[in-house]
């Protein structure tokens, strides 16, 4: 399967997923979710996919999502909101809920969704000039993807808190420091250790491979999934408030956002 923007490939037992937008450093669309969702689905169903593989293209694993995108979901009146599920709640629902592991190959930059939706993977490999950062809280958002359950378990209250209210950049040495990765490579090695890896999990037994994720998943899920909801609900009144209006003009104005006049 191939799109302008993702890139889809099968691998002897592993599927490889590309965001393959560079010149946006692979910002997520709408349309990228849908192919994102989608292949975890197809994961799932298919018996010769037996783990999935996310990276990006072009020295970017994602700078999280496209503010133009942004910029008009925070404009479209509620009642004109797509009945369906947005494609963007499918991918992080597929995600929390896949049975089959997933990999991924952090590249270069990481960046909100970029960042949280590695909570949810099995393994996470990082080059060593990846970077992490979720700026949520500078853009007027909240955390999303059941980030605020899943990271304060993974490193902690204090550290959670100081990334997501900071919005600081972390390192891939402190990346991995923290937990937050399982190994960093050099930036050259990484696509070739991470593919190998997610080769050598792919042949390994399957039934196995699945009950062992399950095992360390199932406990958290409903957790998760509440998270997840409370975090879609202040998201979604957050992204048409003034606090983001103002951020994302001070983002395509290239200046700092004021938000002093906010109570």
């Amino acid at each position: 399967m191939m799109t302008d923007h993702v890139l889809v490939t099968v691998e002897d037992g592993v599927q490889i997923v590309t965001m393959n937008r560079p010149d946006k450093k692979n910002a997520l669309t709408a349309d990228m979710y849908k192919v994102l969702a989608d292949a975890i689905e197809t994961a799932d169903a298919d018996p010769k996919i037996r783990v999935t593989l996310y990276t990006g293209s072009g020295g970017s694993f994602t700078a999280g999502n496209d503010l133009g995108d942004f910029a008009k979901a925070g404009t479209t009146p509620l009642d004109e909101q797509p009945t369906e599920k947005p494609h963007v709640t499918r991918f992080l629902e597929n995600l929390a809920n896949a049975e089959k592991p997933i990999v991924a190959a952090v590249n270069g930059l990481a960046v909100g969704v970029g960042v949280t939706m590695l909570l949810h993977c099995d393994l996470v490999y990082a080059g060593a000039s990846a970077t992490f950062q979720m700026p949520f809280v500078n853009l007027g958002l909240v955390p999303e993807a059941g980030s605020t359950f899943l990271l304060q378990r993974q490193i902690g209250i204090q550290k959670a808190a100081d990334l997501f209210l900071t919005g600081k950049k972390l390192g891939a040495e402190k990346a991995e420091a923290i937990g937050l990765v399982a190994d960093v490579f050099p930036d050259n090695e990484l696509p070739v250790e991470a593919l190998a890896r997610a080769k050598a999990l792919a042949a390994k037994a399957p039934n196995a491979v699945r009950a062992t994720k399950a095992l360390l998943k199932d406990n958290d899920r409903p957790r998760v999934g509440e998270a997840r909801e409370a975090e879609a609900r202040v998201f979604g009144a957050q992204l048409r408030s003034d606090e983001v209006k103002e951020a994302i003009s001070a983002f395509f104005e290239k200046r700092a956002p004021d938000f002093s006049k906010f109570d």
